[in-house]
């Protein structure tokens, strides 16, 4: 069974260990270190929320929704969220990140957001799959990546 809740520091090994397997298998050079997870995602100044997926006490996937602040590094509009997700590859087809989404959701709804962005590499067909099931739709094509967006109603 999968339960979906907060994240907290005491998840940061094992959401590192999940990065890490998705960078090694991405060929990424992207941090991955227990405190980059702390830092960037977990507690970072500007979010909103972090949820992790755990099957057990094992972590098999977060997401984290963060507020776009003026000069982000994606180039995303002030006052959206922007969101990541990584999920392990050998859990999926469970819903784990339909269900993560939800939790980003509702804490998007939450504080207004007028929008979500994703920002996918153009060469990851599982996460430009995985955005487009949950709504999100292509509105920009930044040089090897696709961005997408989610419009909250």
């Amino acid at each position: 069974m999968i339960s979906i809740i907060s994240a907290t520091p005491d998840h940061a090994l094992g959401m590192s260990q999940l990065l890490h397997s998705i960078l090694k298998r991405w060929n990424s050079p992207r941090p991955y270190s227990p405190e980059h997870v702390r830092a960037y995602y977990i507690s970072p100044e500007d979010g909103i929320k972090c949820s992790v997926a755990l099957k057990g006490d094992k972590v098999v996937g977060f997401q984290a929704l963060l507020l776009a602040s003026e000069g982000n590094a994606y180039e995303v509009t002030p006052g959206w969220g922007i969101i990541g997700t990584y999920v392990d590859g050998s859990e999926a087809g469970q819903g784990i990140g339909r269900k993560l989404f939800a939790s980003s959701l509702d804490a998007a709804r939450k504080i207004g957001l007028p929008a979500i962005d994703a920002t996918i590499g153009d060469w990851n067909d599982e996460g430009l799959g995985y955005y487009g099931a949950m709504g999100f739709e292509t509105y920009r094509t930044p040089a090897g990546a696709i961005s997408k967006k989610f419009t909250l109603a």
